[in-house]
């Protein structure tokens, strides 16, 4: 056996991929990918000690954010691409090794994954070392198990500072930590406590990339405000953006101006359409469909060209395979690319819109609207409102239900909860989780939406600060202490970084589905159960009887 992948919720049997990744990989993509990470691990080993001695290298703290970005589920299945990125990661890495040895010499007992290098250019010379150094290296369970909570904890954290730097912020504190805990995990002497408190760390710092990551793009798009969507569709040709970028879809509407082509949004690009920014657009004319994972009937059926800006992408249908591009970080061989930005030029989308110009009108999936846009502003807006509702008694508990969405049929479990929970309880949501029950007809508290989204996974920065914000105009000694309960659905590992930022708050009981994390050791998921009181999701009825007491 020489793949082995737990990395996300649908994992085969809930304990690893080794033959074929449940997402679509390749058994030589996802060794690639174990050694991609591992000559990070290596990369950053360097470039933490040149830290240490003043020096730092913006080209490598880039790398390293798209590198670890490019290793989540469902983001890159091209093996050449991730070869490639293998060869500059070496590259770079001896870079960075020189510099170090400038700066006052070379540490003594260098690990492997610093000193490692092909003896020649041949893809079996890969596979075979990263056949080597996947997860199954490490020999202690419980030691593997932190380490890799702390490396998916940081591919989700490299995704939203990615995305951050792309619309210009970064924080240099962010790169050296990432880099540090990367490293990190190459240590033999750090104990099993030690590589908890780090996995914590890596909470917090995802709270500082997520509030980055708001600041870009609220500072450039304005705040998301409530905003009516149509869900049908309108007659011309087409094209559908699918991912989180929003930089790749406001240059593709700039394309698109006056070219009589229609722009829906897909998946977690729904949230786009509650910036003011985007309504001057009125060809972005709506959302089709729903969660990633019904691409292989909703792509089928839109019939237009389709922008794969992040995850998740799933393998495509041959069917329609020449109408999906893809770009930044996302890779699947035989699609067509869309290249990265030059000298700060925009990317050219023209393929995407030829593309579209040769389509008919997109089938229909359903008809009405949905409302949007309850990120952290609007909601604090209407605070003393929301404190009335719950000191009349009208609000008893809001409750927590963001994270992913997946194919499991055990996912129904969420709809029928929000079905479940009484008209005296508020649904919090950020992530495609949201689509288990957004356009369900649950209501209002006083013209308080019952669903009140807060928009793509990287916005549960909103329904935290909101929890933060709500317990200092209570008073409230800790968040435990406010009528606030978590239900959340993952799936792949930027949930797994939101987990761990609700974590380094100190927030208990969280319930999470629909299995616990297979990368988890029973020694490990103790010590969450124990301290953080973590608790798997079970019936419906016990869970939501539970929520209420």
């Amino acid at each position: 056996m020489s793949m082995f992948c737990y990395q996300c919720q649908e994992t085969a049997r809930n304990q690893g991929c080794t033959v074929r990744g449940v997402c679509g990989k390749t058994e030589d993509v996802a060794i690639l990918q174990d050694l991609l990470i591992y000559l990070l691990k290596g990369l950053s080993f360097y470039s933490t000690e040149a830290r240490k001695r003043g020096h730092s290298d913006a080209e490598v703290d880039r790398f390293v954010l798209e590198s670890l970005f490019s290793t989540i589920t469902n983001v890159n299945f091209d093996a050449q691409d991730i070869a490639d990125r293998v060869y500059r990661a070496l590259a770079l890495r001896e870079r960075i090794r020189q510099v170090v040895r400038e700066l006052g010499g070379l540490p003594a007992n260098l690990p492997d994954a610093a000193t490692w290098a092909p003896e020649d250019d041949k893809r079996e010379t890969l596979l075979a070392k990263g056949a080597q150094v996947g997860i199954l290296a490490d020999k202690d369970e419980d030691i593997r198990s932190l380490r890799w909570l702390i490396v998916y904890g940081l591919k989700g954290l490299c995704a939203y500072a990615d995305h951050a730097l792309i619309l210009g912020k970064e924080d240099a504190e962010v790169h050296g930590f990432v880099q540090s805990s990367l490293a990190a995990t190459l240590d033999d002497t750090l104990s099993a406590d030690d590589l908890v408190g780090l996995a914590l760390k890596v909470g917090e710092y995802g709270i500082r990339a997520m509030a980055l990551l708001d600041e870009a793009n609220t500072s450039r798009y304005g705040h998301p405000e409530p905003t009516v969507v149509n869900l049908g569709v309108k007659p011309g040709p087409a094209i559908l953006v699918s991912g989180h970028d929003l930089l790749d879809l406001e240059e593709l509407l700039e394309q698109t101006k006056g070219k009589g082509v229609n722009v829906y949004t897909h998946g977690e690009m729904l949230p786009a359409h509650a910036y003011p920014f985007f309504k001057k657009y009125e060809h972005l004319v709506g959302n089709y469909g729903g969660s990633w994972w019904r691409q292989d009937q909703e792509f089928e059926k839109f019939g237009g060209a389709i922008l794969m800006t992040t995850n998740c992408l799933v393998p495509p249908k041959e069917s329609y395979a020449d109408r999906v591009f893809t770009t930044g970080v996302v890779g699947y061989p035989g699609l067509k690319y869309i290249p990265d930005r030059v000298d700060g030029k925009p990317k050219d989308f023209s393929p995407v819109i030829a593309k579209a110009l040769e389509s008919d009108s997109p089938q229909e999936l359903e008809s009405g609207t949905i409302t949007i846009g309850f990120a952290r502003q609007t909601i604090m807006s209407v605070v003393d409102k929301v404190l009335a509702a719950i000191q009349q008694g009208a609000i008893k508990r809001f409750v927590v239900m963001a994270g992913c969405d997946g194919r499991q049929r055990a996912r129904q479990y969420f709809t029928e909860v929000a079905e479940a929970l009484p008209q005296d309880t508020v649904i919090l949501t950020a992530g495609c989780a949201k689509y288990r029950y957004n356009k369900l007809d649950l209501g209002d508290i006083g013209g308080i939406p019952r669903v009140l989204d807060a928009g793509q996974c990287n916005d549960s920065y909103s329904l935290a600060y909101v929890a933060l914000q709500l317990k200092e105009a209570v008073g409230a000694e800790s968040l435990n202490d406010l009528p606030i309960v978590y239900d959340i659905g993952w799936y792949e590992q930027k949930a797994v970084l939101v987990l761990l930022a609700l974590l380094s708050l100190g927030v208990k009981k969280i319930r999470l589905g629909p299995t616990l994390p297979a990368f988890l050791s029973p020694n490990v998921a103790k010590v969450l159960v124990d301290k953080f009181e973590i608790q798997p999701t079970t019936t419906v009825e016990a869970d939501v009887a539970a929520m209420l007491a």
